[in-house]
């Protein structure tokens, strides 16, 4: 099974949407592995967002993601980067589809609630950053046989 990487950004925290983005991946049949609140510091945020550095919006994006706490979470699934992307929506609420996370709680491009990991190299970057192996727990999903063939 596929891992990846999703984070309920400060906006989403703040704004009380923890639980019904958790309720939503839980609901489409992915396995939460990994869940834990943190503050963000500015060093681990210039890591995470380390390939925007020297960008115009990079200082703006450090103290937007280290103003309040934020969700990290480690979800696995069949194909399930694709599935999280896919259920987030676009980076802009406004161009995202119908029914996804950030075009029903985005606001703007700066504040879309949530950010997901877009490939497997930057899952296991991320899921680095924020968990090491021993806060990633390792079990079956009963439900496994309803939700797989």
């Amino acid at each position: 099974m596929e891992r990846t990487f999703v984070m309920v950004k400060p906006d989403g925290v703040q704004r009380g949407l923890i639980g019904e983005i958790i309720k939503r991946f839980e609901q489409k049949g992915l396995k939460i592995v990994g869940l834990k609140m943190l503050q963000i510091t500015p060093e681990l945020a210039s890591k995470h967002y380390g390939e925007h550095q020297g960008k115009p919006f990079f200082e703006g994006l450090v103290k937007y993601i280290t103003s309040s706490p934020v969700v990290a979470m480690v979800l696995e699934g069949k194909d399930c980067i694709s599935l999280v992307r896919g259920m987030m929506g676009a980076t802009d609420p406004k161009k995202a589809a119908p029914g996804t996370i950030r075009e029903a709680f985005g606001i703007d491009i700066g504040r879309n609630v949530i950010h997901g990991s877009d490939s497997p190299e930057s899952a296991a970057r991320e899921i680095s950053l924020f968990f090491n192996e021993e806060e990633i727990c390792k079990y079956d999903l009963s439900l496994a046989a309803w939700i797989y063939e």
